[in-house]
């Protein structure tokens, strides 16, 4: 029997990415939407609902940045390049903003520069992801086994369009994350930011799919050619369900139906992704077989993450579970 190892990598790497994106995604989007609290009480409030898990969160992304520069080391020595900037800042953002969340609550005099600290390098790290997004997306300029394009290619009228999309996406999740998490004022202005970003949300959702077949000749033949078409209708039918699950939780005042709804869009999306791109780990250039290292290396690699991979959602789910329920106003992070 032939296993492919290199599938199987694939698989992990996914995994590692979308965990990092809805886990983190939240508690980016409650930095985004910092600037909305009314008073220091609320904005005490919306960092002690993620204080407790956010170092946490960003264990996925080094799992799936580590494990694509051992995997898949060309594709990992292509991307790389051609997104440097993006990456870079997104790294400095997050840095700043784990920064910003320990020194906030030791120092008084300035804690308002911590606060736009908090919040500025969440919408940075945010959109610098978007972009980085995009980058890779509309497609790398390759030459050989070696990226050959610009400095500047990463900039680009799709790769802005991403940036403004996961904006838009993590302040979904973060304030359906508030709602699931506090209560009273704070909580209704959540319901109210929620409103306005799912409604933008399923906006974004529909360009970015509509503009996406059109970079690539293949994206076009896996969504608009027959009978290909009818594997992937059901991702297209089953975001506008959780768009309207959304919706009704929203308007029914539910709190954890939008947040679910929330996370289901983001992993359709991702999934038409994956659609999208396979069997392309660089769209249109690099097949996932091409980019991976020796089998060997893959096979050893793999027994490492049989154990890792369970030690980090145990820890992750232990976490949540500890931190469940509402915030009190008299928590804080210290």
């Amino acid at each position: 029997m032939n296993i492919d190892y290199a599938l199987i990598w694939a698989g992990l790497i996914a995994f590692a990415v979308i965990a990092y994106v809805c886990l983190d995604g939240f508690d980016l989007g409650v930095g985004i939407l910092f600037p909305f609290a009314k008073n220091e009480s609320q904005r005490d409030e919306m960092m002690n609902s993620v204080a407790p898990v956010w170092d946490g969160n960003e264990t996925w992304l080094v799992l799936g940045g580590g494990g694509l520069f051992a995997v898949f080391p060309l594709a990992y020595s292509i991307i790389l390049p051609a997104a440097y900037a993006p990456i870079f800042i997104m790294l400095l953002a997050l840095a700043f903003r784990g920064v910003s969340l320990e020194f906030r609550g030791r120092s008084q005099n300035h804690k308002y520069l911590w606060d736009w600290a908090f919040s500025g390098g969440s919408v940075v790290a945010t959109f610098a992801q978007g972009l980085a997004l995009g980058t890779l997306v509309q497609g790398i300029h390759i030459t050989g086994r070696a990226y050959s394009g610009g400095w500047w290619d990463w900039l680009s009228p799709f790769s802005l369009l991403t940036g403004c999309a996961l904006l838009i996406g993590y302040s979904l999740l973060g304030s359906t994350w508030l709602i699931l998490k506090t209560e009273g004022p704070l909580q209704s202005m959540a319901y109210r930011l929620a409103r306005i970003s799912g409604a933008l949300m399923m906006a974004m959702i529909g360009i970015v799919s509509l503009w996406t077949p059109y970079l690539h000749e293949h994206f076009m033949a896996k969504w608009f050619s027959w009978p290909a078409m009818l594997y992937v209708v059901p991702v297209p039918a089953l975001v506008l369900l959780c768009g309207v699950i959304l919706y009704r939780g929203l308007k029914n005042q539910h709190e954890l139906s939008p947040f679910v709804a929330a996370q289901c869009l983001f992993v359709l999306s991702y999934i038409g992704l994956v659609i999208s791109f396979y069997p392309y780990i660089v769209p249109s250039s690099v097949t996932l077989w091409a980019a991976a290292a020796p089998e060997n290396s893959l096979k050893f690699l793999l027994v490492g993450a049989v154990f890792l991979i369970p030690i980090i959602l145990t820890y992750t789910i232990y976490s949540y579970w500890v931190f469940r329920g509402k915030v009190g106003k008299a928590s804080a992070y210290h």
